[in-house]
């Protein structure tokens, strides 16, 4: 069982949230969610061309969330805390999760979005614990959006 949350912990989740509201972060995130449905390596590249806004933006969104996971997956933020209040992590998740092995396969990369990957399977555990089938019906909504 992971330690209490500590003021540290809540401190790093307002710092995270800021970051969110950068302006460039802010317009990934809105092109992600209104865009970004991509579920094949092919689709992929066709949607985000190396060197396109949208290659840009597809990165920025994931790669920030596979830092954020990488703080909890390492134990340096409280993991039930951010499960609180972190659902966009699970978001991002349900659109690329068909493309992540695919990735890892034609990057060689087993490592690509591990973190975000771990984060998002304990997320579903947990959400289901508190509330039978929210996360599939979550899922669902999101693969459709």
């Amino acid at each position: 069982m992971q330690a209490r949350a500590t003021y540290d912990d809540a401190q790093l989740i307002m710092k995270l949230y800021d970051m969110r509201r950068e302006d460039r972060l802010r317009r990934a995130r809105a092109w992600f969610s209104a865009s970004f449905h991509a579920q094949s390596a092919d689709a992929l590249n066709a949607l985000c061309p190396p060197g396109s806004d949208e290659s840009t933006s597809y990165r920025m969104v994931t790669t920030y969330w596979e830092m954020v996971a990488s703080f909890i997956t390492s134990g340096v933020l409280n993991r039930e805390l951010f499960f609180q209040s972190g659902r966009e992590l699970l978001f991002v998740w349900e659109r690329v999760r068909e493309l992540v092995p695919q990735v890892r396969e034609t990057t060689r990369d087993a490592t690509f979005a591990i973190n975000i990957e771990q984060v998002a399977r304990e997320y579903i555990e947990y959400w289901e614990r508190l509330s039978p089938g929210a996360p599939a019906a979550f899922a669902a909504r999101t693969r459709r959006a």
